[in-house]
């Protein structure tokens, strides 16, 4: 291994603190969860989760949400697949979910609290969503 300069481990120990904080669960009633089964992954949804966690930390959120990764969701046909849970709103399943869609997610539900029409694929019976 090659040695490192203070200036280096200085940055290190930042990043590794930022990685830190991101899977810190106390406090944080906001949920991302991306789909990371064999389909997901190979529709894209790395690109999706690089993308929301990039988001997440752009937006100053990281101390709000919760970014996770699951296995198959079960809607193989519209992968990649993004769930958000939150207070105040229905847990929604969004589907065909690529990075800019997963920016939108991050910016219009989480921000705005505005559902994205068009990407959703599962959410609560109409008599539940309040408008």
């Amino acid at each position: 291994m090659a040695k490192m300069t203070l200036d280096q481990l200085r940055k290190l120990r930042e990043e590794t603190k930022g990685d830190m904080a991101r899977r810190e669960t106390e406090g944080k009633e906001i949920q991302v969860v991306v789909g990371m089964g064999t389909c997901g992954i190979a529709a894209g949804s790395k690109a999706a989760f690089d993308a929301i966690m990039k988001t997440v930390d752009l937006l100053k959120l990281s101390d709000k949400v919760i970014i996770r990764q699951t296995g198959c969701m079960g809607l193989c046909h519209v992968e990649p697949t993004v769930e958000v849970i939150m207070p105040g709103m229905p847990a929604t399943i969004y589907g065909k979910v690529n990075a800019a869609t997963a920016e939108e997610i991050v910016r219009k539900h989480i921000v705005e609290k505005k559902m994205l029409d068009g990407h959703i694929y599962d959410r609560p019976a109409i008599d539940i969503v309040k408008k």
